[in-house]
Order: C-alpha cells, then sequence, then structure tokens
C-alpha cells in the first residue's frame, strides 16, 4: 500500500507530517526519501543485473534457466544469488524451456521388447 499521496495531501492541508507518519506507522525519512524519486543502490544493481539476465538469456536462445544464468554470470564476474537472479528473471518475464528430447534412446535395452502376456496378471 502506497502512502505517500495521502502524506502529501495531508502536508499540503497545513498538517503535520511527523504526526501523520506516525498515525501510519511509516518512518518520515522513507517517505521523504520516496518523495525524491532516486531508486536506491539495490534498485539500479538489479536493473544491471537485468540487463545482463537478459542478453545471457538471448545468447542461449531462451533456453537457460536461473541456474545457469547465475552460472554465465558468475564466470563473467558478476556477482549475485541464484535466488536474485531466479527473482529478476521472473519479473522479466524470463524463463527457461525445458529439454524437448524424444524419449527413444534414454532406456536402450528396453525398446521394442515384446510384452509377455504374464505382466497384466500381476498385482
Amino acid at each position: 500500500m502506497n502512502v505517500d499521496p495521502f502524506i502529501e495531501a495531508e502536508k499540503t492541508a497545513g498538517h503535520s507530517v511527523k504526526r501523520t507518519c506516525e498515525l501510519l506507522k511509516v518512518s518520515r525519512a522513507a517517505s521523504y526519501a520516496r518523495r525524491t524519486g532516486t531508486p536506491g543502490p539495490r534498485a539500479m544493481r538489479d536493473a544491471e543485473l537485468t540487463e545482463q539476465i537478459t542478453a545471457v538469456h538471448r545468447q542461449s536462445h531462451g533456453t537457460y534457466g536461473a541456474p545457469r544464468v547465475h552460472a554465465v554470470l558468475r564466470r563473467e564476474g558478476a556477482g549475485c544469488g541464484r535466488r536474485r537472479v531466479a527473482r529478476l528473471m521472473r519479473r522479466a518475464g524470463l524463463a527457461g524451456r525445458a529439454s524437448t528430447a524424444p524419449a527413444v534412446g534414454r532406456f536402450p535395452g528396453r525398446v521394442g521388447l515384446p510384452v509377455t502376456a504374464g505382466c497384466w496378471s500381476r498385482k
């Protein structure tokens, strides 16, 4: 819930910002900081990482998910956690693609064997 418009309205009406913030249980410093509109250091770093994540995801033709993107970023020297990469990927609408390889060849000894009549009567 964003209470900043309410605080601004109370300020223009001549009420105390300090008292309004106390009643709403928000810090005065945070309300003034949000008023300036400059993003904080974490938001700026998130924006940089999102650009890097998008580039890596594009290079992989959309196949890499968060663990692989995280591994590539670590190799490139961008220090961040896997969960942060996953959060930023979700926020950017990026997701890896699962393998669609056919099941043929995964079990080479089982392919083409006949089904015995006795296997249906087992419990």
